[in-house]
């Protein structure tokens, strides 16, 4: 299909640079309903700009942290959008996936120099795990080889690091980052990956990888043992579980899983899917193909979910189409879902 014909589908222009905003629309099912605008969210200074946004984090008092590869790596803003800090420039190859540990403090993985950096939320940089720019072998099973995300133990701190664009491996580490166990290789079976994308720990201490080009979520215990995996998902990119409240949700955000040329197909991705710690679909947000309209995703690539329910979608949507498209400018990449009911 050519560029045109995508440009015209999917709501971008033939020149494939400006957003379509037909104002907000609502999402979801159920219990589980948002509203979403379809651009931008956050304000920035005049001038700056994401590029792409490509994860997302919400502390205890739903400050918003923006991991981005625009003007500044770092953007922190309050729940409606207003910008309180900034930091992280030269400090950053290709920034991918951030979280908080217990303490509130933020894990940022750069899949370009193959590191994990622990900062305080002002930016102090605390820890550092692995070698800037000397990454491991490829598929050699040591830590690193363009990681992708970190998840903490809820009880002890420990910490779980995606090694999943180069390495098919799961690495535990203790709190003060010396290496404890890993787990993992290259397939389909169970406790084999296929791009591990994204890293998220329950509040009983499970863990979650999203194991991305298998189309499935897999779920091991602390010690790294097999429990189970949840399938029927699309290209499962990352995950985020919520704790704070009656019982831990898993939000999944899901790219595009149709073949080459199926572009108008629904039910496929892009899309945001809520499930239960025993997997049951609880929600699913969005059904439509991929598109700057309001109402669809390009490629959730980070999610996180403030005190309110909110979700935070931040989407590598330049990497996966503004690049291809030849666009000029930016494309929405960081979305707010706010959840009506």
């Amino acid at each position: 299909m050519s560029d045109e014909i995508e440009n015209q589908e999917y709501g971008l222009p033939r020149s494939g640079h400006e957003t379509r905003i037909d104002g907000p629309v609502v999402l979801g099912e159920g219990e589980f309903q948002y509203e979403i605008s379809g651009e931008n969210w956050g304000r920035l200074p005049e001038g700056w700009n994401y590029r792409e946004a490509t994860a997302v984090a919400v502390d205890e008092q739903d400050r918003v942290y923006v991991f981005n590869r625009g003007t500044c790596p770092i953007v922190v803003f309050d729940q409606n959008g207003n910008m309180l800090d900034s930091w992280g420039e030269g400090i950053f190859n290709n920034p991918h996936g951030i979280s908080l540990d217990l303490d509130g403090n933020l894990f940022c993985v750069d899949s370009g120099d193959s590191t994990v950096r622990k900062f305080t939320p002002e930016g102090e940089l605390l820890m550092t795990i692995g070698e800037a720019n000397q990454p491991s072998p490829p598929m050699s099973g040591n830590p690193f080889n363009a990681p992708t995300h970190v998840a903490t133990d809820p009880i002890s701190g420990e910490i779980y690091v995606a090694d999943g664009y180069s390495n098919a491996r799961v690495h535990k580490f203790s709190p003060n980052g010396e290496l404890l166990f890993s787990w993992g290789e290259s397939g389909t079976d169970e406790g084999q990956f296929n791009i591990v994308h994204n890293i998220a720990t329950d509040s009983s201490g499970q863990v979650y990888v999203a194991d991305r080009e298998n189309h499935r979520i897999q779920i091991f215990g602390p010690d790294g043992q097999y429990r189970n995996q949840w399938v029927n998902l699309s290209r499962a990119a990352t995950i985020y579980v919520d704790t704070r409240h009656d019982r831990d949700l898993v939000y999944i955000g899901e790219y595009f899983g149709g073949i080459g040329t199926n572009h108008i197909a629904t039910d496929l991705g892009p899309r945001v899917t809520i499930m239960d710690t025993d997997g049951r679909i609880v929600g699913r947000v969005g059904t439509e193909s991929y598109g700057s309209q309001p109402g669809r995703f390009f490629s959730p690539h980070g999610i996180a979910v403030d005190s309110a329910g909110n979700i935070y979608v931040a989407e590598v949507s330049h990497s996966d189409y503004g690049r291809i498209w030849g666009v000029s400018d930016e494309l929405r990449s960081m979305q707010k879902m706010v959840r009506l009911t």
